[in-house]
């Protein structure tokens, strides 16, 4: 190629990141979001109150709750949801005498109260979304995905290559030159961030070696279910021998306490009630940086122990411990906001890049008031991802306040509202004008980010100021980050708005690189 191998590069760089920009822009926002995914979750079910409990009286007043309520079954779970959520999650097997369309799972806060939230996959659809999408089977999804993050890994090697003054433009950021606007943005977001995004695209790929390279479990194990039968045992509840009353949880979850140093995450009990049981006493996968899970096993009748299972080897602890990093679990308040900052520069780097490809190669059209087939379809991708996604995503925080609390699927429907959304702005992205479209949709988001603290004040008793006074600090802040959100994106479409006047005032010289899109010149 003309250029020796620093053009090779910028062209590899260039055309990487423009096929898969798209898919890797979703990713890296719906992955962003998932920092806070517990705290997406308690917004989107606003029964739940947090209610302060230690975890091991916790566990004992949900094991007490499941004697009353689901006896004779062959086995209880019960689940902390984590050290930023409210509450336990119980799961229990009814007994073969239960009517078959009795309950299975229930909410726990306190010390033992009952409640019935709204249905909703809150922020774990977000966090599942960026690694296995949605509507196609996830096996593909996750192919899919793994090529775009191999794409990136391509995309920043090739930039630091291509990058001649990495060090300066480090420090530059000039607003209102338009094409050189967006080179500064896209290049102080992926430079300052660096370290970062190189890190969160390695260990996403880390976290599904064994989806992309299948051939040592194949090469060691008969089928894929003996090889995590071996790393992740599953113990299932073997014949009842005779009734004996369960011995006391408390002090099992205190023992794990104290022999690992971490609060514990999980309780499951095998045939409660018989001589038989067990007591399978987990850590909690939030409590250290490294997500391989600890247990304890004891004799349900005694309550003494009978086994441990501890991961070990240098290849699980550092896989494990990738995985713990990329997923940021262990992250302290401070520690996660800056994960979700880096997060928010990457989707800044990856749009600015999309932007940039069109704002460069609009001076050299021919004509670039009618541009060919490819540059249209390139620009209007561009609208339906940037502005098309957080769009859906305000729209899905709306459907969890507006959708009626009784109806069949109510989660399915919180997500199909939002690709919907989605889709909406993708097909008004292709029937206007780019720069009109620009603007509208960006607007629309504004907008739609700005009701999501309003529909959520005239739906619930939850309101930013009543939860404010209650000290609920999630919930406020939630609020709080929508109008964050919507005031970035109303700043957005009007900088739009006044480029848009700027380019009616005056007639630029055929070519010229500032009637590109709405805002290239005000980044």
């Amino acid at each position: 190629m003309k250029g020796g191998f620093r053009q090779s590069m910028a062209w590899l760089h260039t055309w990487t990141g423009l096929l898969l920009g798209w898919l890797l822009f979703a990713i890296f926002v719906t992955g962003t979001s998932a920092y806070f995914q517990e705290e997406i979750t308690r917004w989107m079910t606003p029964e739940v109150r947090s209610v302060p409990a230690d975890p091991a009286s916790g566990f004992v007043a949900a094991t007490e709750w499941l004697k009353r309520e689901a006896p004779g079954g062959s086995e209880w779970s019960i689940y902390s949801t984590g050290k930023r959520a409210a509450g336990l999650q119980l799961y229990w097997a009814n007994g073969p005498d239960a009517p078959a369309d009795a309950p299975t799972s229930a909410r726990l806060v306190g010390t033992g109260t009952r409640v019935f939230a709204r249905e909703t996959l809150g922020g774990w659809f977000l966090y599942r979304f960026h690694y296995d999408l949605h509507y196609i089977n996830w096996y593909w999804a996750r192919w899919l995905v793994g090529i775009a993050a191999m794409a990136m890994l391509v995309a920043i090697l090739s930039g630091i290559v291509t990058h001649k003054k990495i060090l300066t433009d480090f420090f530059l950021l000039r607003l209102g030159k338009g094409q050189r606007s967006w080179l500064d943005a896209h290049n102080a977001s992926s430079v300052l961030f660096l370290p970062f995004i190189l890190m969160i695209t390695y260990t996403g790929l880390v976290s599904l070696a064994t989806h992309y390279m299948p051939w040592g479990i194949a090469a060691n194990y008969a089928d894929e279910g003996r090889f995590f039968e071996a790393t992740a045992p599953w113990p299932v509840p073997g014949e009842k021998t005779g009734p004996a009353p369960l011995a006391p949880i408390g002090p099992m979850v205190e023992q794990a306490e104290r022999r690992w140093g971490t609060a514990v995450g999980s309780v499951r009990i095998l045939n409660p009630g018989d001589r038989s049981a067990q007591v399978i006493v987990s850590s909690a996968p939030d409590a250290g940086m490294s997500i391989g899970l600890r247990s304890l096993t004891f004799d349900g009748a005694t309550g003494r122990p009978v086994g441990a299972q501890n991961p070990s080897g240098a290849a699980t602890a550092t896989e494990d411990t990738m995985i713990g990093i990329h997923a940021g679990r262990f992250a302290s308040p401070l520690l996660r906001t800056l994960y979700f900052l880096s997060g928010l520069a990457g989707c800044v780097m990856v749009a600015s890049g999309l932007i940039l490809w069109t704002v460069k190669r609009r001076a050299r059209l021919p004509d670039p008031e009618r541009p060919h087939f490819g540059f249209r379809l390139v620009e209007k991708l561009n609208i339906a991802a940037i502005a098309g996604l957080p769009f859906g995503m305000a729209v899905y925080f709306l459907a969890n306040r507006l959708l009626p609390l009784g109806i069949a699927g109510r989660s399915d429907q919180e997500i199909d509202s939002m690709f919907i959304a989605w889709g909406a702005v993708a097909v008004w992205a292709l029937a206007r004008p780019a720069r009109r479209a620009w603007l509208e949709t960006l607007a629309a988001t504004a907008l739609a980010f700005a009701s999501v603290p309003l529909v959520n004040a005239l739906t619930t008793d939850r309101s930013l100021v009543a939860s404010l006074a209650a000290g609920d600090t999630v919930i406020a802040a939630f609020d709080g980050a929508m109008l964050l959100i919507a005031a970035g994106f109303g700043w957005a479409a009007l900088k739009a708005a006044r480029r848009g006047r700027a380019q009616d005032g005056r007639a630029a010289p055929r070519g010229s690189s500032t009637r590109a899109i709405p805002g290239a010149g005000t980044a």
